[in-house]
């Protein structure tokens, strides 16, 4: 079972954390280009990227925030608004750890998450606030239903 599944299962609590950590490649640019349709050049063209004072062509973005996703995917969180402060560029090959802090849970059991995305050098590159709906008792219920049917269509049940 996923970790995060796990924690899920249990409830979330204000404070609680979790890291997640991928290694980004120019084949993850590509297929993200082809599904979001942005061939900007700076993806693509290391002139292009020169030109904007870069040091190559870099990763888009949004596919680097989209770790967020992982997190969202395995707890059940249903998101509502969310707000990505990109601090520095990521380049083919980086390694890149999110860490995602439930940073306020309400009495209706609204949520506010903090995300903080570091580079192999430890240098920020993405800041990320977020709000939403972690999983409820009757949800909790349902993950635990599935991880006991084995998680099937869980890629991460191992993580």
């Amino acid at each position: 079972m996923s970790k995060l599944r796990e924690k899920a299962i249990d409830g979330f609590k204000e404070g609680d954390s979790f890291s997640i950590t991928r290694t980004f490649t120019e084949e993850d640019t590509i297929a993200f280009a082809e599904i979001t349709r942005d061939y900007n050049p700076v993806h693509f063209d290391d002139r292009f990227a020169r030109a904007k004072g870069l040091k190559g062509r870099v990763c888009h973005g949004l596919l680097i925030g989209s770790m967020i996703t992982e997190f969202g995917g395995q707890v059940g969180f249903l998101a509502y608004d969310f707000k990505f402060t990109f601090k520095r560029p990521v380049y083919f090959g980086d390694t890149i750890t999110c860490t995602m802090t439930m940073s306020k849970i309400d009495e209706n059991g609204w949520a506010k998450a903090r995300g903080v995305f570091v580079n192999q050098d430890d240098k920020v590159v993405l800041e990320f606030e977020g709000n939403g709906i972690p999983p409820g008792a009757e949800e909790r219920k349902i993950l635990a239903e599935m991880v006991a049917e084995g998680d099937p269509t869980n890629k991460l049940r191992n993580d």
